[in-house]
């Protein structure tokens, strides 16, 4: 056989004398690098894949924050009538609300959309910052940590087409919720008036959300897992929601740090004040954010391998610890890192609120009557800041437990649970011991917001008999915690797909407990929270029996996860 080569063609002769072409690799390589060259290649395409994944989840979380507005505006609309608004406005310019809820604008003439705008706009931009996490996360790191993005890669695809496709895909979800919001709002029994006002609310909302996904573009690179890639997009908002949290507490208190807002990007949204200032000129700085974190993103995407993070994987010990052979200890190494890192975060939050008590307590001469009687008096002030704090708390750890237990579906997804079912431990062993480390971790966190709520409030009032009744009014709201847990886990060991639903129960029993109260609802209302049942000791006794009850219901409902876990198919490679 004699091979012939031309400048276009090789040609080959076979046993039978006729000629085959071949063409070189030249030219045909030319054309496959023309296709595949671009770091952009097959956008639209993996774009539509996307879409079709999400065909389902994005509907849902768009609708999810349409309904809260809509629920928000009617609900306020219908329950608070002029006189009842006018009494809204002591609690507004409390700085405990100007802590958990913004800086008030408009509460001098308030009326119901600005009631509304200034003390849940928060609440639905953090729903949008989640959304984008959780979106990214779910298109980018976690399909790289399941292989599936190396089989998208294999195709005609760029380098940076996953990436820059889930971030569309992100801020599209953003817009088409802050749109849709808008209208919500606009249509509402408020009667907001005028529509560029309801526009702008929109907007800031869908900003947040748009400035945590490419949060969430960096995030991705730095490591090699999706739950720490969210984790570290988590810890960002929460410090955003902290910053944004002191300024704004200072500067309904008349305080210097006010300042700190400009530095949230909540605060940027806060700051344009629909209704009162509308001012558009602080999304820009949403934007010029977004502008600066994309390319951020996508340099540090071309500077890592697939499935690999910008922050090196540390190589492990050559023998395992003897406390990795049992579930238990498997489950607690698993959750150790994230479990870490929301222990410094509660207790350095806990310790800057705490700090705020005696600044609290020498205003109280100050502070209106209304103010007075829900914090317990000018004499109680300090114990019904600390009980305010303890259920405050309450609530992010709720969120932390909440998290932990989704964790049991992601290593499911990941088919990381088979191979420890392919031993000797059972189904049942292996949800309980995963539940008993959340469980722990729970108690953990609220003992540590305890203990540093205590000192805070001892070194900034000089009275550190504070510290016990402190420890203990954060441990008893850990009951109400568990309660959301149970849930999760019973979601997850029945039905996983419907997991996503505990959120809106934690949003629902938030709102309750933080505003059911200030809105006049009925006790019969306001029991349906999970948070409002315990007490919020020091101010108010504890009871015992709710704990018990709780404890109770806790307890049923990990026993129904593990019951449904033993029933259904697992999820196998």
């Amino acid at each position: 056989m004699t091979l012939q080569t031309s400048s276009g063609d090789s040609s080959t002769r076979g046993p039978s004398g006729h000629e085959t072409s071949v063409h070189n690799h030249t030219r045909y390589g030319r054309h496959a690098e023309d296709r595949s060259g671009s770091e952009v290649a097959g956008l639209w395409t993996l774009l539509r894949l996307m879409v079709r994944r999400d065909r389902w989840r994005a509907p849902i979380w768009i609708l999810s924050l349409t309904v809260l507005t809509a629920y928000f505006a009617n609900a306020i609309a219908v329950v608070m009538d002029g006189d009842t608004l006018a009494s809204m406005v002591v609690f507004a310019k409390n700085p405990v609300m100007g802590l958990i809820t913004g800086p008030g604008y408009g509460m001098d003439d308030i009326t119901i959309p600005r009631f509304v705008v200034g003390m849940y706009g928060v609440f639905l931009m953090l729903g949008a910052a989640l959304m984008s996490i959780q979106t990214m996360t779910r298109h980018t790191r976690a399909e790289e940590q399941t292989g599936r993005a190396e089989l998208i890669r294999a195709n005609v695809t760029g380098r940076h087409t996953q990436l820059l496709s889930a971030l569309i895909l992100t801020l599209v979800m953003n817009l088409v919720a802050g749109f849709l919001m808008s209208l919500a709002f606009f249509f509402s029994e408020a009667k907001p008036e005028p529509f560029t006002s309801a526009l702008l609310f929109g907007a800031s909302i869908a900003a947040a959300g748009c400035v945590f996904a490419a949060i969430s573009a960096v995030t991705v690179q730095l490591t090699s897992f999706a739950r720490a890639a969210s984790g570290i997009a988590g810890a960002v908002l929460a410090a955003a929601f902290v910053t944004r949290g002191l300024g704004d507490m200072s500067a309904v208190a008349g305080g210097d740090l006010s300042w700190l807002s400009w530095l949230s990007p909540l605060g940027w949204s806060q700051q344009t004040a629909p209704y009162t200032l509308d001012r558009w000129a602080p999304l820009l700085l949403s934007a010029a954010a977004v502008i600066v974190l994309v390319p951020l993103g996508l340099f540090f995407q071309a500077r890592r391998d697939l499935s690999a993070g910008i922050f090196a994987d540390r190589l492990g010990r050559a023998h395992a610890s003897a406390a990795l052979s049992t579930s238990l200890g498997l489950a607690l190494r698993l959750q150790r890192s994230s479990l870490t890192w929301w222990s410094v975060g509660v207790f350095v939050m806990a310790m800057i609120f705490g700090s705020f008590t005696g600044a609290m307590k020498e205003g109280a001469a100050g502070m209106p009557k209304e103010i007075l009687d829900l914090m317990g008096g000018s004499r109680g002030i300090v114990d019904g800041y600390i009980g305010y704090m303890a259920l405050y708390f309450a609530m992010i750890v709720a969120a932390y437990a909440i998290i932990a237990a989704s964790g049991l579906r992601a290593e499911e997804s990941g088919f990381r649970t088979e191979p420890v079912l392919a031993t000797a431990v059972g189904r049942g062993r292996w949800v309980l011991s995963w539940t008993l480390v959340t469980l722990l971790g729970s108690l953990w966190l609220m003992t540590l917001a305890g203990v540093g709520e205590g000192l805070g409030t001892a070194a900034s009032t000089g009275d550190w008999s504070l510290l016990g009744p402190a420890v203990l009014g954060h441990v008893a709201q850990t009951a109400s915690v568990w309660v959301l847990l149970g849930l999760t886990l019973a979601l997850y060991g029945i039905a996983p797909r419907l997991q996503g639903l505990v959120w809106i129960i934690f949003v629902y029993s938030a709102g309750m407990a933080l505003f059911g109260q200030m809105m006049r609802l009925d006790d019969a209302v306001l029991d349906t929270s999970v948070f409002v049942h315990i007490g919020q000791y020091p101010a108010q006794d504890l009871s015992a029996e709710a704990v018990v009850v709780l404890t109770a219901a806790t307890a049923v409902l990990v026993a129904l996860a593990v019951l449904g876990f033993r029933r259904r198919n697992l999820i196998t490679a």
